[in-house]
């Protein structure tokens, strides 16, 4: 595993809508009810009925985009005391859910502090270059296209699941996939661990690639032990979007500044020209 912290690749104009982005899933997730043991340390059964009842409202649910197919009771964020314990009130939804719209709101949706940072890391890194190319507008669209499409691939793969899908990494896979496409040879600092952090700067394309390859290992199920709560189907899908949807844009784009100094953790020697 590498941890991205930085890309050597300048951007023109100030990536406002990825700002937006960044600033809407923490502030959503502040105010995301249960999950205040995130923050407090705090947590028990009535913080654990509030998040399902509002997960169940707001995440998206493959059976329900597939097939429409509403549960009949479902969490209401209170707690009771029944035969076999406290648990959860479940009754009938007092809402109306469009599970269409519960794609975008689950974009902004994410299950505790490393799911949110690691997302927005990413986003911070890799969105700025790709909103540049795009400009605010279709940068916003083609965010929520991939997100769309990651959350749609998932679904099809996974039509029998209630299980909730939240969280923004499908949509933030496009922008991998794009960056990929308009960006292999820019450089990316990373961290690797090797016993300490050892930092390299290598090219997007062997860091982003590996990203991706792990992504199709962890979807088979094979070295990991989460692959059932993590949607590593979304991510793929979310990626091979966003490559399609920016391979029009390559012709155009200006390549990334050529390095100098530290490659690869150490002092590149100069070249010399003839």
């Amino acid at each position: 595993m590498v941890i991205p912290v930085h890309d050597v690749n300048p951007a023109r104009r100030t990536p406002w809508v990825t700002y937006a982005l960044i600033a809407a899933n923490v502030l959503v997730f502040l105010f995301t009810p249960g999950l205040a043991a995130s923050v407090t340390g705090e947590g028990g059964l009535a913080q654990l009925c509030r998040l399902q009842a509002f997960l169940d409202q707001y995440a998206a649910v493959p059976q329900e985009l597939i097939h429409h197919r509403m549960p009949r009771l479902v969490p209401t964020g209170e707690t009771a005391l029944g035969p076999q314990g406290p648990g959860c009130v479940v009754r009938p939804p007092g809402y109306a859910k469009w599970p269409e719209l519960s794609v975008l709101s689950a974009l902004f949706l994410h299950g505790g502090w490393l799911h949110l940072l690691g997302n927005m890391l990413f986003l911070l890194i890799f969105g700025n270059n790709i909103e540049d190319r795009m400009g605010h507008a279709r940068f916003a669209l083609f965010y929520a296209v991939c997100g769309y499409a990651a959350t749609y691939g998932f679904a099809l793969l996974n039509d029998g699941s209630a299980d909730p899908l939240i969280g923004a990494s499908g949509a933030i896979a496009g922008v991998l996939g794009a960056y990929l496409v308009l960006y292999p040879r820019a450089r990316v600092w990373v961290l690797v661990p090797f016993l300490i952090f050892l930092p390299l700067r290598l090219p997007a394309w062997l860091v982003l690639g590996f990203w991706f390859g792990l992504q199709a290992v962890y979807s088979s199920g094979e070295g990991v032990s989460d692959a059932g709560t993590v949607a590593y189907a979304a991510h793929i899908v979310g990626f091979l979007a966003g490559m399609l949807l920016a391979w029009p844009l390559r012709p155009g784009t200006p390549p990334p500044p050529e390095p100098r100094g530290l490659l690869f953790g150490r002092q590149a020697r100069p070249r010399h020209t003839w």
